[in-house]
């Protein structure tokens, strides 16, 4: 029997020969090879998903003596498989597919696309999309959890927005599933591919990022990709996704998170901004949610405030980072060169990268001022990053040669005075020493090629 499966042209990340191999990711699939459970990976569009399964991982699989028919490959994004969005049809497909084989591997592309139904044994055996509230359905959780339990199916998955990880899809795949989440090119990939000047290389990586197919392309290519990508890829999929009759405001909002970029903000902070730029109203509730799509769609990450005194995340501020500076600059035209607010982003998305848990590091101090009164100073560490038993607290900044710009950076640190080891990062092409305080200081390459992969 032939299968109506339709599979699109893979983008294929080469230059000549060389294949970007996302090694890390690579490993994590290996190690969760016949491990009986999903492997659900998850990331923004256009980071690797896809590839990294029916390219890289496909490859290793048929170099270990797998058949190639024995691997199956759906793409659910795909108009052609609009069938399988049903899942009580994908499931019946799969199974089809895969019986009579011994071992059967499953990729899954873009599992959100998945629809939830109505238990058809409640709606006379037809299939019934089912509305918010519904408490008998049958959803990609329920097919992806029902595959994985086939002995000879060994299941991944794929999906590229934060319903992949909400707190209902967590519980309901507890202890039964493993989670990977892609990330655009990290410095160190990007590195390994482009090769050359470590300077150059930051600046490239600082203007254009990581997302795998501007890599390949010259500069005008790269930034005509990325400002199409977000337009037509990552703000029409929110919009769309999320049932906005237009954009206007939702567009507003991500040039001002853009420009705000590893600034402390809130939704009132942002609805205040968003009145004094288009003299509208808009409320935080709805600041609220318009951020929250940001989130869910993998594009922007957040780091919340945490009290490096009461050890404790406090408060409604945070900081918001681009999942990748390239498309945050072309949000921008590319007309918004600040160095350190792209040095601070890519220090952030490379600490989460490598497995940190990372805040923005803040506390209070009680000091006298001029007068001799007693007033309560609040003071910020750009990042408290901590890894098992590893702890740091990390300024970045551009330069720390003015006097001024170096006392500010180190004022926090002197302050503090604990055993937390304190690091400072400067966009100089310099290795790890320290100062006369025993703090280090460290170049940004030496910083992400090997400090924090040790």
């Amino acid at each position: 029997m032939r299968y109506d499966i339709i599979i699109k042209d893979v983008e294929i990340y080469r230059k000549g020969e060389y294949m970007i191999r996302r090694e890390k990711y690579l490993q994590q699939l290996i190690a969760n090879r016949d491990n009986g459970f999903p492997k659900i990976i998850t990331g923004i569009r256009r980071c690797g998903k896809s590839f990294l399964m029916k390219e890289i991982f496909r490859e290793y699989l048929l170099s270990d003596g797998m058949k190639e028919d024995d691997i199956l490959i759906l793409e659910l994004d795909d108009d052609r498989n609009i069938r399988y969005r049903d899942p009580l049809y994908l499931g019946e497909y799969v199974r089809e597919y895969c019986k009579g084989r011994s071992k059967c591997v499953v990729f899954l592309d873009e599992i959100q696309m998945v629809y939830s139904i109505v238990n058809p044994n409640l709606t006379e055996g037809k299939h019934v999309l089912a509305k918010k509230g519904d408490s008998e359905t049958v959803s990609f959780v329920t097919v992806v959890l029902g595959l994985s339990r086939e002995k000879n199916i060994d299941l991944y998955v794929s999906g590229s927005n934060s319903r992949m990880l909400s707190s209902d899809i967590v519980t309901e795949f507890r202890d039964k599933a493993v989670t990977i989440q892609v990330f655009p090119l990290s410095f160190s990939e990007f590195y390994e591919y482009i090769g050359g000047s470590k300077t150059e290389a930051i600046y490239e990586y600082m203007q254009y990022g990581g997302m795998p197919l501007a890599v390949l392309k010259n500069d005008l290519e790269k930034k005509e990709y990325l400002k199409s990508l977000f337009e037509t890829t990552y703000f029409r999929d929110i919009v769309e996704r999320n049932g906005l009759r237009k954009g206007e405001a939702l567009d507003e909002l991500c040039n001002i998170l853009s420009e705000g970029t590893g600034s402390l903000l809130n939704a009132e902070r942002i609805a205040n901004t968003y009145r004094s730029v288009r003299h509208e109203n808009i409320d935080k509730q709805t600041v609220e949610k318009y951020i929250w799509y940001f989130t869910d769609s993998f594009l922007l990450k957040e780091a919340r405030r945490y009290d490096l005194k009461g050890r404790a995340e406090i408060g409604a501020l945070r900081k918001y980072y681009f999942a990748d500076t390239g498309l945050r600059n072309a949000r921008l035209n590319f007309s918004f060169p600040d160095e350190g607010q792209m040095l601070e982003n890519i220090v952030y998305n490379e600490l989460v990268y490598n497995g940190f848990t990372v805040n923005v590091g803040t506390f209070d101090n009680i000091e006298k001022n001029r007068m001799g009164t007693s007033i309560r100073n609040t003071y910020e560490v750009d990042f408290f990053a901590r890894k098992w038993n590893r702890q740091y607290y990390i300024q970045v900044t551009d330069d720390i040669s003015n006097a001024p710009t170096r006392a500010r950076e180190l004022r926090p640190y002197i302050m503090l005075n604990d055993q937390v080891r304190k690091i400072i990062v400067i966009n100089k092409p310099i290795g790890e020493c320290l100062d006369e305080n025993g703090y280090t200081i460290i170049g940004i390459a030496d910083f992400l090629l090997r400090f924090i992969r040790e």
